[in-house]
């Protein structure tokens, strides 16, 4: 995505549920939020450290904190003042980090 382009908003009968079953979706603040809970604070930190590159490339970056081994996310598109594209994409990469990182 070209940085000055707008992200694609979501189709008002987006299936989240479907889509995200492990993420809560608040509407009224439009926002998406998770926690992530891994064995050890190391692989935590993996995560993130995975989260953090793929938002680089993204350009699109999480509101996140850490404690030990809890990694708590929400996502949202500020510029929008909405949910898009970019936070279901980073919602499904995250999910996806996990998974790799819990399958070690």
């Amino acid at each position: 995505m070209h940085p000055l382009s707008k992200p694609n908003l979501l189709a008002k009968d987006f299936d989240f549920a479907k889509a995200l079953p492990d993420w809560q979706v608040n509407l009224s603040n439009p926002e998406l939020t998770r926690v992530f809970i891994f064995k050890d604070f190391k692989s935590a930190f993996q995560f993130m450290t995975l989260c953090a590159n793929y938002a680089e490339e993204l350009d699109h970056h999480p509101d996140w904190s850490n404690s030990w081994n809890t990694v708590s996310v929400r996502l949202s598109t500020h510029s929008m003042k909405a949910l898009t594209e970019l936070d279901i994409t980073m919602a499904y990469a995250m999910d996806q980090f996990a998974l790799r990182v819990l399958g070690q």
